[in-house]
């Protein structure tokens, strides 16, 4: 029994720690994407709204999470985006179609 209460507690660091890490790149990623759009990321943080398994190239099981985000292209807009990491990879993006502000 404490053995398995050991394993419990164990895996639900690592999840813990796992996630914290999956957020700060997910974050990082994130601003780069805004800026390569010349966007500015909003709240500078990222928020998990889906965790599900997936399968990379090699068809090995990774957990894939998905992290909105918003930008904004005037100081004045919202755009509600996102990316979807599977592993540490960055699988794939969405940023809508926005006006390009005045220079």
């Amino acid at each position: 029994m404490e053995l398995v209460l050991i394993f419990i507690l164990f895996a639900v660091v690592w999840f813990w720690q796992d996630s914290l890490a999956k957020r700060e790149r997910a974050t990082l990623l994130g601003r780069e994407l805004a800026a390569r759009f010349q966007l500015q990321l909003l709240d500078e943080s990222v928020a998990c709204s889906n965790l599900w398994l997936g399968r990379n190239t090699r068809g090995q099981a990774q957990l894939q999470r998905t992290y909105e985000f918003d930008v904004s292209a005037n100081g004045a807009d919202r755009l509600p985006c996102h990316l979807i990491l599977l592993g540490n990879q960055l699988s794939s993006w969405h940023i809508p179609p926005y006006l390009q502000p005045d220079h």
